[in-house]
């Protein structure tokens, strides 16, 4: 069965959901162009989830995709929370920052009963979760609701447990991606390869569609992966400049800027590897920090630092989520960029 007729698509292009850049707007124009549109629910509330589903439902009868993540919320260490705020105290006076005014909490929540149940309400043709799947429970209760479930795989491993799960398609996300890796069996980011190898090496190892994920933003990269054996693609960087997405200001000039060559993994402003441009926090602090609270903790003491630099028109200390072709960003409309990546099949 091709991944057109799975999940009901015209093409295999699935728009990969990114919190934070996008809501319905960019999922009803994606999916009504015949490709799979995605809804990211993880920083969503259940009201705006509900709004958000219901203002999809009214634009389009194409199928459409909810993700969720499966991350097990941490308890909040006080010990590391300190440490991490006195390696943000120079960030801090520089911008006038009162740190003890600012709350510890989580800026993610994990798919959830309740959510199920806002689930169960629209019946979503498709639902894909990051970070693994959810409990047994309720995975069985998406599946009831009718949805086709897909996961991220980032080795062979985490696509064979999925599988095993019984999951109808598994995103293969190669190293390229932009935003947090799926990775979620292990913390070894040695274990993580680039797209074009991984692909290939999944396909081989599973007996369901595989999804390519990962540096891929124009038709010869769609072409390319379908070439190794996926039966579709997932793009998320390449629809970071359409007008459909919410992408702010300061990201969208660092996408259009030199500076979107660069690219890292980073657990600074989350707490848990996601790949973005590098910028001042990133050069001073490194990429990658011991000092950074368990995810999604970490973004509680960089948020008011974030907000005001971006007040003042700086990118510096903002999570700016891009893969490693972040230069292929077009600013078209995601109808017709939809259209250019099934150009090539």
């Amino acid at each position: 069965m091709t991944l057109q007729k799975l999940l009901g698509m015209e093409f295999p292009i699935i728009q990969a959901p990114m919190a934070g850049v996008q809501g319905s707007a960019m999922a009803v124009a994606v999916s009504n162009a015949g490709g799979l549109g995605s809804l990211p629910c993880a920083m969503l509330g259940l009201d705006a989830m509900r709004q958000e589903l219901a203002a999809i439902r009214a634009q389009t009868t194409k199928p459409y995709n909810v993700n969720f993540f499966c991350h097990a919320p941490p308890e909040v260490d006080a010990r590391r929370e300190t440490v991490w705020r006195h390696a943000l105290s120079p960030y801090f006076i520089e911008y006038g920052i009162d740190a003890n005014a600012i709350l510890a909490g989580p800026g993610r929540s994990p798919f959830s009963n309740a959510a199920a149940d806002v689930l169960e309400e629209f019946k979503p043709a498709v639902v894909s979760f990051h970070f693994g799947l959810p409990a047994p429970e309720l995975l069985e209760r998406v599946r009831r609701s009718g949805a086709k479930i897909l996961s991220s795989a980032t080795t062979v491993d985490e696509a064979l447990q999925l599988e095993a799960r019984g999951v109808d398609a598994i995103i293969a996300q190669g190293l390229e991606a932009g935003g947090h890796r799926g990775i979620f069996l292990s913390e070894d980011l040695s274990t993580q390869v680039g797209t074009f190898a991984l692909v290939p090496q999944i396909v081989r190892a599973v007996k369901i569609p595989v999804i390519a994920a990962g540096g891929i933003a124009d038709a010869k990269g769609v072409a390319a992966a379908l070439a190794l054996g996926a039966a579709g693609v997932q793009i998320g960087t390449g629809y970071m400049l359409c007008p459909e997405a919410t992408t702010s200001a300061v990201h969208r000039a660092a996408l259009k800027s030199d500076a979107a060559r660069v690219t890292a993994l980073t657990n600074l402003f989350t707490g848990r590897p996601a790949r973005g441009i590098v910028n001042r926090l990133m050069r001073e602090l490194g990429p990658m920090s011991p000092a950074a609270p368990a995810f999604p903790l970490a973004t509680a003491a960089i948020a008011p630092l974030r907000a005001k630099a971006e007040s003042l028109g700086s990118g510096e200390f903002s999570p700016l989520w891009a893969g490693q072709k972040a230069s292929a960003c077009k600013e078209v409309s995601a109808s017709l960029l939809t259209g250019e990546l099934a150009g090539a099949l």
